[in-house]
């Protein structure tokens, strides 16, 4: 029975997170100042103390999330089969692989966040859960709706739960569309971005910019990407998906079976909350699932 690491993307964050981790372990708090080194701010004071307004900023959330969830992993050390990340979390896994240094990993999230927060600022847009259709319903709605503008398919979470990005009226228009087809929720989400949609090119020109200006590693233990949701072992092809991901949806139902498929079993979520590890537990009933924030 394999074990697989997971590790939260943008959503996970709160106010304390981190803190139990930095006290409860000396050799840790290295990473944390060469994180506040290498970023130019006092990330320690956003997790530990925030405020909840500056944690939320995604020029911060993203460093936060990437350090909480390598430190986790380093206290943890826990023998995996396999790695995976929702959206930012991919950074975290493939540092925790050993594709990237925890240097280099976080150096990309800085241009990573940097760039979706300037892509925000110039596009009005946003982002929308959808609940209790199936996937193929979503799909169809966001065709229908895009002559309206641009609107896609970002986040297949779970089940029935998928999320959708892009402009304001053409998302506010599939958010109608789907509660007249019967969705069980539908909800706007509080981001001020289109994430993982056609929106984010301008960032992700920047990222792959970054991207392929550093060396990546054979990873130790096979990483599932987003884009593909199965696994790979390939740097240059690793390289080539981390580009491609931030317009690209996240396929974490996908990524979920295909690791079920492939004999892993155990699913342990390491950051903070516990978003992933009830994704899990909705995809994969029968998997043994934990969080591990500390």
């Amino acid at each position: 029975m394999g074990v697989a690491l997971l590790f939260p993307g943008q959503g996970s964050q709160g106010v304390g997170m981190g803190r139990a981790l930095y006290e409860a372990h000396r050799e840790l708090r290295g990473l944390f100042e060469e994180a506040e080194s290498i970023l130019g701010m006092p990330l320690r004071q956003y997790m530990f103390e925030g405020p909840a307004e500056a944690l939320q900023r995604t020029s911060v959330t993203q460093p936060a999330l990437y350090l909480h969830g390598y430190a986790v992993a380093q206290a943890r050390k826990i023998p995996a089969a396999a790695v995976a990340g929702h959206s930012l979390g991919e950074f975290t896994a493939l540092a925790v692989a050993g594709v990237l240094s925890f240097a280099d990993g976080l150096r990309l999230v800085k241009v990573r966040a940097d760039s979706m927060q300037a892509a925000c600022d110039a596009h009005p847009s946003t982002m929308a859960a959808i609940i209790g259709l199936e996937d193929k319903v979503v799909e169809d709605l966001c065709a229908e709706a895009s002559s309206i503008g641009i609107v896609v398919p970002a986040n297949y979470n779970s089940p029935g739960q998928l999320v959708i990005s892009g402009e304001l009226a053409a998302v506010e228009a599939v958010m109608e569309r789907a509660k007249a087809a019967g969705a069980k929720l539908v909800k706007k989400l509080a981001v001020n971005g289109a994430f993982h949609s056609p929106l984010m090119e301008s960032a992700r020109h920047n990222l792959a910019e970054a991207i392929e200006s550093l060396s990546f590693q054979k990873p130790q233990i096979p990483v599932y990407p987003n884009v593909t949701a199965t696994a790979e072992t390939d740097p240059a092809k690793l390289k080539s998906l981390l580009i491609q991901q931030l317009t690209a949806p996240v396929r974490w139902t996908q990524t979920l079976q295909g690791m079920w498929a492939d004999g892993i079993r155990t699913f342990y979520e390491l950051g903070p909350g516990n978003v992933l590890a009830g994704l899990t537990r909705r995809t994969l009933p029968e998997a043994v699932v934990a969080s591990y924030d500390s």
